[in-house]
């Protein structure tokens, strides 16, 4: 069985990836989950992997972070590299007493200044001495957030990060994320199944089937054949309808500001069905 390991990148080979996984293969009970996949993530990247249920997107997340064994290939990580893992779901015993100050500082040793830091980060600093068995679904997910930025990663890891999260919650924690991975100059590594809104917040897209079936830039992916087919023309179509372009961000509210732009003006882009782009002060009817 080979083991996950280091090495250095070669001279002159241009920047190095945060990690990197080579012909990643893993056989469990005779049944083989990831074939020969190639991934990488760069610093100041959003990277998101899609793909249908049982695909092998968390087993590859996991991979990556070294949490599973590999029947072949290797994983290449910059030396020291910090790593934010934020994983799908989160089992709490409901009669624990556990507030969300003490939650954070189960990741290690910070001082409150530290913990109040990340918190407003995210938006919940008023929720530090709040039940975390109170909060709402998107609460839990800023929280979990929250606890994985403690250590200023390099790379944060998240699984499904928008489960259990309405769809106007989605939206502000997709725009949280960019946000973040912009103020902290960090790679991050997205799973979701969900194809509608992480399609316009991610730069690079790896579409999985237990081997990478297409990657590339959103509307690349879009009109792969390999993608349609494991999708439908008919999902393709309807996510080819809005191109939204990486020149903006989600307000609160859900409106889309340009960057360097003021809250009160925004614009939006989109694609009809004939492929041909159109821009306008408000959604297209």
């Amino acid at each position: 069985m080979s083991q996950t390991i280091e090495k250095a990148a070669p001279a002159g080979s241009g920047p190095r990836p945060l990690i990197a996984g080579t012909g990643l293969t893993i056989d469990i009970a005779g049944r083989r989950i990831l074939d020969a996949v190639d991934i990488a993530i760069s610093r100041g990247e959003i990277v998101t992997l899609v793909g249908l249920n049982g695909s092998g997107k968390t087993t590859l997340a996991r991979a990556l972070l070294g949490l599973m064994p590999l029947s072949a290939g290797r994983v290449d990580r910059q030396p020291g590299l910090t790593v934010g893992y934020v994983p799908q779901s989160l089992a709490l015993d409901r009669t624990l007493p556990l507030t969300v100050k003490r939650f954070l500082g189960l990741a290690g040793r910070a001082v409150p200044a530290a913990l109040s830091a990340v918190l407003d980060e995210v938006g919940l600093a008023a929720l530090i001495d709040s039940q975390v068995t109170a909060l709402s679904g998107g609460e839990l997910r800023r929280v979990m957030l929250a606890r994985a930025l403690l250590h200023e990663p390099d790379l944060l890891v998240l699984d499904e990060p928008m489960s259990g999260v309405d769809v106007s919650g989605q939206v502000e924690l997709y725009d949280l994320i960019d946000r973040i991975r912009r103020r902290h100059h960090c790679g991050v590594l997205l799973v979701s199944h969900d194809l509608h809104l992480v399609m316009a917040a991610t730069d690079r897209v790896v579409c999985l089937n237990h081997h990478v079936c297409c990657t590339g830039q959103p509307d690349a992916v879009l009109e792969n054949a390999e993608f349609r087919a494991l999708f439908g023309d008919r999902v393709a179509q309807a996510l080819a309808v809005y191109h939204h372009q990486h020149d903006h961000r989600h307000a609160a509210d859900g409106r889309v500001v340009p960057i360097g732009h003021g809250a009160a003006g925004h614009d939006h882009a989109h694609r009809d069905h004939g492929g041909h782009d159109h821009a306008g002060d408000g959604p297209a009817s």
